[in-house]
């Protein structure tokens, strides 16, 4: 497994992505190519334009593909991680703001989505953020609708550790710095200590962790960061221990 070949497939079918998706349908459980391609654009896979074929040629260019496959292989061997597929498309530049890369992870497969990223260490940055979460998620041994906020907040938490451990504090992703320790801390305590539990698939746990509707912007990413860096300053914890230690370790 490793890096797949999307290269290929983008040139052969760069303005049918519901085509590339059939490609993937053993991976969502034979799920319909078109579900497969709205699911992934809501996490930043590019839709055919002009832009989007200047990204791919652009990362064709930077040799992206070779790039991610020796970051992979370095933290595969580092963090003793599971060989999973890793799918690499361009990024929907007009999708979130500034931002010009993203990914998503499952328990068996990562997928990265790139813009015109020409610093090396921005790459590695979005790789070790993903692929964290698939360490995590092997290592819990634990069904992911079984997953709680607190699992959700301390996971990319723990990701975003990892990031500024490896590549430096520079590479963390904005949303780390949005909010200081004591709006943090009345966040906590008028919100969301009273729903750690709340289980990944219901609709309060994803308002609570991505801060939609009334909540502030990205406020559970932004407080798994705080509580896992409070964390880190007293324990020091091993690489290898974030993906065991419990997410109630951090309370």
């Amino acid at each position: 497994m490793g890096i797949i070949d999307t290269k290929k497939w983008l040139e052969d079918h760069f303005y049918e992505p519901t085509s590339i998706c059939e490609n993937m349908k053993a991976s969502f459980d034979g799920d319909d190519s078109q579900n497969i391609y709205r699911y992934l654009s809501g996490f930043g896979m590019y839709k055919p334009s002009r832009r989007s074929k200047q990204t791919f040629e652009k990362m064709k260019e930077l040799e992206t593909w070779s790039k991610i496959e020796s970051v992979y292989k370095k933290y595969k061997k580092k963090w003793d991680g599971p060989d999973v597929p890793i799918y690499l498309f361009p990024f929907q530049m007009t999708w979130r703001g500034e931002e010009n890369k993203s990914g998503v992870s499952f328990p068996n497969l990562l997928f990265l989505f790139i813009g015109e990223v020409t610093d090396d260490k921005e790459l590695e940055a979005l790789f070790i953020h993903e692929y964290h979460h698939v360490c995590r998620i092997h290592s819990q041994k634990k069904a992911i609708e079984d997953y709680t906020l607190l699992d959700s907040i301390i996971m990319e938490g723990l990701a975003e550790l990892a990031v500024k451990e490896n590549c430096g504090e520079v590479y963390n992703a904005s949303w780390c710095h949005l909010y200081d320790g004591e709006k943090i801390k009345q966040f906590w305590d008028k919100e969301l200590k009273e729903h750690l539990d709340v289980k990944k698939t219901e609709e309060k746990h994803d308002q609570l962790l991505y801060g939609h509707g009334r909540y502030p912007r990205m406020i559970g990413y932004n407080t798994g960061f705080h509580l896992v860096n409070l964390y880190y300053e007293k324990k020091k914890i091993t690489e290898k221990m974030q993906f065991t230690i419990k997410s109630e370790a951090f309370l």
